[in-house]
């Protein structure tokens, strides 16, 4: 099979979280601890680093590549979803896999992952362990796909955790209250090590407390230090984010990190890594800018934001996926803009129709496109040069205009 063959076949295997949503999501380890084993157990060979939590575990988990790379090291990244290219989810010092070693993965592997019945997110964190394991990488960054405990890529025995927040996300799998939630992204913390959280949430304290005692791990909260770093990722809530990888590479006591790779990584993080859709800004005149926060505490920070920008008129083009809980979201959106409702193509998509109905009931004014090019198209050409347009909701819907 070619690559473009190799990839319709894993996308056509057991759904994957991010098309199908509820569905993909398998309840224990069984799959990816057979596959590491038929591997040769790769996730042993290379030390990692594990980044969980609701929001900003993709920003920190490049903040903290770029600061290692800075340092001199070779180091691998492991995110998810990709925007534009399946490559994009397996890095080293910032290099997509190549092609041609993700179609000789499945080929050799074909039989196995076809027997086993591995789902495309098992398969594709198994390639991402073997590529960087054969790579001989320093370290790999790896981000939680969804969760912690669950999650395929927790057979992982890291260096250190790192937990950026605590949310209201993918309740129907997680959990309904904080609590739940934290408990199931506090399955990334292992046995006598280190986890750093991002943020101080009274709610989840005690959660955290306890499992960090049962494991003998020393915990530390991003959100208690003093300094701030600049970052060449735009947008406020990265500054948050930055604190994080800051304190997690202070923390990683078996690398030579000095302060000077903290700041260097950290002004670097595009550069280094290639990290897209976060307050990107695409072009100016009118002003469009693109981010890829998709729930409520990611979108309160992004649309507060917005407001400090001065716009004659603000254009949003706005898609969800259907498992989203749109009333906490909605409520959000100001009410003086001018709306462009999208679904994205996937099948997880929200229909255009039932997205406008639903944020009629929120007063918000616009008109529905059966695409996101079409509603993007129709937001350029509507808006004057000194407008903005916003394009967001959901990753899928930044994917398909960058």
């Amino acid at each position: 099979m070619n690559y473009q063959q190799t990839l319709d076949w894993m996308f056509a295997q057991l759904p994957m979280y991010q098309r199908q949503g509820k569905t993909a999501f398998k309840k224990d380890l069984t799959n990816i601890i057979a596959l590491s084993k038929e591997l040769g157990n790769p996730e042993q060979k290379f030390k990692s680093v594990h980044v969980g939590g609701t929001n900003g575990k993709g920003s920190t988990s490049h903040m903290l590549a770029s600061i290692l790379q800075e340092a001199g090291y070779k180091v691998g990244l492991y995110t998810s979803p990709h925007l534009k290219s399946f490559t994009e989810r397996i890095r080293i010092n910032g290099d997509e896999i190549p092609k041609r070693k993700v179609s000789a993965f499945v080929k050799k592997h074909k039989k196995f992952l076809e027997r086993q019945k591995l789902s495309f997110f098992e398969m594709t964190v198994g390639m991402a362990f073997d590529y960087f394991a054969r790579e001989k990488v320093d370290v790999a960054v790896i981000e939680v796909g969804l969760g912690g405990r669950l999650d395929s890529t927790n057979i992982i025995t890291p260096e250190l955790s790192i937990i950026t927040n605590i949310g209201l996300d993918h309740t129907d799998i997680l959990g309904e209250t904080l609590p739940e939630i934290a408990s199931e992204k506090a399955g990334i913390i292992k046995n006598n090590t280190s986890v750093v959280i991002g943020e101080r949430q009274s709610e989840v304290l005690k959660v955290f407390s306890r499992k960090s005692q049962e494991t003998f791990s020393e915990l530390f909260y991003a959100s208690d230090e003093v300094r701030e770093y600049k970052t060449d990722l735009l947008g406020d809530y990265q500054l948050k984010n930055a604190k994080t990888a800051a304190l997690a590479a202070k923390k990683l006591h078996r690398f030579k990190i000095s302060e000077k790779h903290i700041q260097q990584g950290l002004r670097n993080v595009v550069k280094n890594t290639n990290l897209k859709g976060r307050w990107q800004i695409l072009q100016e005149n009118p002003k469009v800018i693109c981010d890829t926060a998709h729930n409520k505490e990611g979108l309160s920070i992004v649309l507060n934001q917005l407001k400090e920008e001065y716009c004659n008129k603000l254009h949003i083009v706005f898609g969800v996926v259907s498992d989203k809980k749109l009333e906490d979201v909605l409520s959000l959106f100001p009410l003086d803009a001018q709306y462009y409702f999208c679904k994205p193509n996937i099948p997880r998509g929200l229909s255009e129709d039932d997205l406008h109905e639903k944020a009629s009931c929120f007063n918000l004014i616009g008109r529905k496109y059966s695409s996101v090019d079409k509603a993007y198209k129709k937001a350029l050409n509507d808006a004057n040069q000194e407008d903005i347009i916003y394009v967001g909701g959901s990753t899928f819907v930044v994917a398909e205009i960058i």
